[in-house]
């Protein structure tokens, strides 16, 4: 059984840094975690010197600031974005300020003190800050909860002030946040009226507020918002309660349902409550939800939201890979909530599903570049297919629903706060990335230096430099599709809670079995019946359709699974290669079962990349699931 660590222990200077002693793992503060190199690192240096500044530029360009500009009568232009458009400058500044704490970096400052100026202009004397509603529907406060995002835009000015605040002990966003804060507790505290925000994300912003200031009327805040969700107060329209997540109280909704993203962010809020109330009831919830989620209705990228029309769950299994609408808010959304599980309950699955979702499904939603983006992360592109609102053919530079890209900014800016946490004698490594780790007090004193390029390699090699007391240990998850693990050349197995424990002073080197694999569905998955994927550690991969000769469709390829992919190379890329044919089919959409419906194979040389770098050498067609002649051979 885990230990958990004091609950003293939690660092301010983390997404999420619970104050109760529920947490069974603490997070470390991210100055303490610092990346070097690799893939993550590399991901977050371009993070800071083209993603971040791009949607600052991007900020200007889609009217988001001059949005707040014309409240104040400085500007002429009429309001463009969506409602709930000033959410996007507020996950910008939030980016800004985990880079602040990642790197102690100045260059932002300057634009810092202008747009938080601007903020401060544009709020009124109560708190109230909402450009949709001060500067085209003045009057129409908080009368239209389940559309205008009023408390949603809340949440993140929320979070981004307390990020400033962590990372650069800057209180000035701070101050505006928790006036905006206080009108909400005011307006729909326990003397207040009934209400709840059509889009959750409120409920863990405020939580966060609590643990910030140690302000119990914030936490009280949350809770009330969370009991009254799933009782009907918000009109529903024709997408029906579902699509809120206010069809049935939190601790019986077993199952996810509605908008994805809603449901996910939800689950984070929730999950929050329970660290700091530690009530079995909502443990039992997201218990139940986790699985619901994560063993149903997950794609295998990491993906979430199978439907279009509402940008939806679907019913269990329905998870078409072309139709797929897996919108990037979604993962992030679900990599917050996995993050606080992994908290809240320790080891699990918790933290392979966050390296699932950060090597597949948020490494397609941005190009190589940094600068353009999907929104929408299919698993399969036709030849034919459109460009749709929100989901495009090919990434873009922004979106009039600019919520994704700002997102992925923020949540790159933060991601080493997702790879070690302690207990009380252990330190536990959960995503493996190069990295220097500053071990926390009750664990010693001294770095843990992790060195690899992982996932390129499985070679992780850990060594400490400084000391540790007695009995502190070091845990290394082994993943389970390592299927032959190496401690220093001798073969180890995963305890029963998936780690290798090992005393904390003891340096070595770690190898995961990265071979190729051929991966299956569940069979009631039936958009793939008759698929495989190819996987290789945490990556997937997939075949594009740049990787073909001239005249050979990627629709048209067969792989015999008889034969296990084979890497071709090393690098990023880490290409590999597959047994295949090509089929062309016959016209006809039906014909006799009797007939192939083919007109004969022709073998080709078929090579893979990982998902997460397809579309970066132009629009074309793709594909995860791959038809197969021949079964796998056993393993």
């Amino acid at each position: 059984m885990t230990t958990a660590a004091p609950a003293e222990s939690a660092s301010p200077l983390t997404p999420a840094a619970p104050r109760a002693a529920v947490a069974v793992h603490q997070g470390l503060a991210m100055s303490a975690v610092r990346l070097h190199g690799g893939v993550l690192g590399g991901w977050q240096e371009r993070n800071a010197a083209a993603t971040i500044p791009h949607c600052i530029g991007q900020l200007e360009e889609s009217g988001v600031l001059d949005n707040f500009r014309r409240v104040l009568g400085n500007s002429e232009a009429d309001y463009r974005g969506f409602v709930f458009a000033d959410s996007d400058l507020y996950k910008v500044i939030e980016a800004v300020g985990w880079e602040i704490a990642r790197s102690g970096t100045t260059e932002f400052d300057a634009w810092l003190d202008e747009v938080i100026a601007l903020v401060a202009r544009v709020q009124e004397p109560d708190g109230y800050v909402m450009t949709w509603i001060q500067g085209v529907h003045p009057g129409k406060r908080f009368a239209e909860l389940e559309w205008t995002h009023e408390m949603y835009v809340a949440g993140h000015l929320i979070q981004a002030a307390i990020a400033l605040d962590r990372a650069a002990g800057r209180a000035d966003l701070l101050e505006l946040a928790r006036a905006f804060a206080d009108l909400l507790e005011r307006t729909f505290g326990p003397e207040g009226t009934d209400g709840i925000c059509g889009h959750p994300q409120i409920e863990t912003a405020l939580i966060e507020l609590y643990r910030h200031t140690g302000e119990r009327r914030y936490l009280d805040l949350a809770t009330r918002m969370i009991n009254l969700r799933g009782t009907g107060l918000l009109k529903r329209g024709g997408l029906g309660a579902r699509y809120f997540q206010d069809h049935e109280p939190v601790r019986n909704a077993t199952d996810a349902a509605g908008h994805a993203v809603r449901q996910l962010y939800l689950n984070a809020g929730v999950t929050d409550l329970y660290l700091e109330t530690g009530e079995q009831a909502l443990a039992e919830a997201m218990d139940a939800q986790w699985r619901s989620t994560h063993e149903r209705k997950m794609y295998i990228s990491g993906a979430f939201g199978s439907r279009h029309r509402d940008e939806a769950f679907g019913s269990d299994y329905e998870l078409p890979p072309d139709r797929a609408y897996a919108e990037t808010c979604a993962t992030i959304a679900d990599t917050h909530w996995a993050w606080r599980m992994l908290l809240a309950f320790g080891p699990g699955p918790y933290a392979e599903t966050i390296e699932r979702e950060i090597h597949n499904a948020l490494r397609a939603s941005v190009d190589a570049s940094g600068t353009r983006f999907f929104y929408s992360n299919p698993l399969q592109m036709r030849p034919d297919r459109t460009t749709e609102v929100n989901a495009p053919k090919e990434r873009t530079s922004w979106y009039e629903c600019a919520c994704c890209p700002p997102n992925i900014a923020r949540v790159i800016a933060q991601l080493s706060a997702y790879l070690a946490t302690s207990t009380e004698d252990t330190l536990w490594l959960h995503v493996y990335a190069a990295a220097d780790i500053d071990l926390p007090g009750h664990l010693g004193s001294g770095v843990v230096r992790v060195r690899t390029d992982y996932p390129r390699s499985g070679r992780v090699q850990v060594s400490l430099d400084g000391g540790a007391p007695p009995g502190a240990d070091l845990a290394l998850r082994i993943p389970s599709w390592s299927r032959r693990t190496t401690f220093d050349g001798e073969e180890v197995t995963a305890g029963d809670d998936g780690y290798l424990h090992l005393p904390l002073g003891v340096g070595g080197v770690l190898e995961l079995d990265m071979s190729p694999r051929w991966t299956a569905a569940h069979p009631r998955v039936d958009a793939v019946r008759g698929c495989l994927a190819a996987e290789r550690g945490p990556v997937v991969y997939c075949l594009e359709q740049a990787d073909l000769p001239e005249g050979i469709d990627v629709d048209d390829v067969i792989v015999d699974a008889s034969h296990a992919p084979q890497v071709s190379g090393d690098g990023d890329l880490a290409p590999m290669r597959v047994t295949a044919n090509h089929r062309p089919a016959r016209p006809g959409l039906y014909r006799p079962a009797s007939e192939s419906g083919a007109d004969g194979d022709a073998s080709v040389q078929a090579g893979l990349i990982p998902f997460g770098h397809w579309g970066n050498r132009g629009a074309g067609a793709m594909r995860v699931w791959l038809p197969v002649d021949a079964p796998p051979e056993p393993s």
